[in-house]
Order: C-alpha cells, then structure tokens, then sequence
C-alpha cells in the first residue's frame, strides 16, 4: 500500500534525509586507501547518534551495522568489516536509513578510493546521470515506469546493464514502503505518481 504523505510529513523525512547526506560527507572525508569499511561504519554511526537519529539499519532483520558497504563488484548491502581495507582504485557504494523523529531516510551513494581507471569513472558518471534523469520523470502525472525506462535507456545507451534481482522503494515512517522502483520498465506503464508520493 502507497502511503501519500502531508507536506509537513515531507519536511520531517527531509530533515532525516539531509542527515543521512551529512552522515555521507562525513563517511567520505575518510574514504582512502587504508581505511577498513568497520571504520567508515563506525565513524557514520557516531555522526547519526550524535545528531540525534537512529541507524536504521543497525539491528534490522538482524543486520549488525549502520553501513551496507558494497566494494567494487558486491552489488548490494555489503557488510562492514575490519578486515575489507580499502585500496586505490576501488569504489565503494555506501548506504544507510536513519529514522529521525519518526521519519526515514535511505540512499546509496558509490565513491572512488583515490584515483580509478577512466572506464570506472565513466561508469559512476553514467549512473548518476541515469539517477538524476529518473528524477526529472518523477513528477505529478507521469507513471513509475517511466522513471525506471529513462534509467534503463540511459545505461543501456552508454553500453551497460542494469540490476534487475533489486529494487529502489518507497520511504516513510518505515525503511521500505511501497513502491518498488525499478531500475528497467517501460514508458507509460506503472502507477500513476501523485503528489506526496
């Protein structure tokens, strides 16, 4: 079920998102070769605990940090860990909820570790074009799947694939709401998207 949110429920999630961005800038200003994902992970449950949120991801359905850390080729809700150093060259995608005053945040975001080879940084230069495209579909009238063609259309045209085993989603009082956002579909398909969405 699609749970439309008020505007004053909108500004509560987005007080929970910007901390979950400045969780990020601070987990990135110690993305380097050398440091372990425990450590990264360690340094973003400080941030959110002394700001007043919640690591949403700690503790649930037994997860055992605030991080997922995905290096290089683990695609999704990689686990931190003392013993994954960072070396150059790689990329890293961290992730992470926070629940604050009742409201959730989740994002995932890929760093490079020191210089990477040029095809990666075309690689993240894609995605997050394709990111911000599928933003641009996601307005009042359009239908979901139209947001998940342009991503797939985008990555395709510049020679990649898309994951198709998960799934973006919905975000509100829970982690995971309704709906399921695809990163492939079909233009014109899919729910129609509403305002407070």
């Amino acid at each position: 079920m699609i749970y439309l949110k008020t505007d004053e429920e909108v500004e509560l999630m987005r007080a929970s998102n910007i901390l979950l961005g400045k969780t990020y800038a601070e987990v990135a200003k110690s993305i380097r070769p050398g440091v372990t994902t425990a450590e990264l992970d360690k340094i973003a449950y400080e941030f959110i605990k002394d700001h007043g949120g919640r690591p949403a991801c700690l503790g649930y359905e037994g997860y055992p940090a605030t991080l997922c850390t995905s290096v290089n080729g683990v695609v999704v809700h990689g686990i931190p860990s003392k013993d994954c150093v960072l070396k150059e060259g790689d990329i890293i995608s961290v992730d992470s909820s926070i629940e604050l005053n009742g409201w959730h945040s989740d994002s995932a975001y890929t760093f490079p570790v020191g210089e990477v080879a040029p095809e990666v940084m075309q690689l993240l230069r894609t995605t997050k074009e394709a990111l911000y495209l599928g933003i641009e579909q996601a307005v009042t009238g359009r239908r979901l799947g139209d947001v998940s063609a342009t991503i797939q259309q985008h990555c395709e045209r510049a020679g990649y694939g898309v994951v198709r085993e998960f799934v973006g989603h919905g975000i509100g009082r829970q982690m995971h709401e309704d709906p399921e956002v695809c990163n492939y579909g079909r233009l014109g398909n899919g729910i129609m998207l509403k305002s407070g969405m």
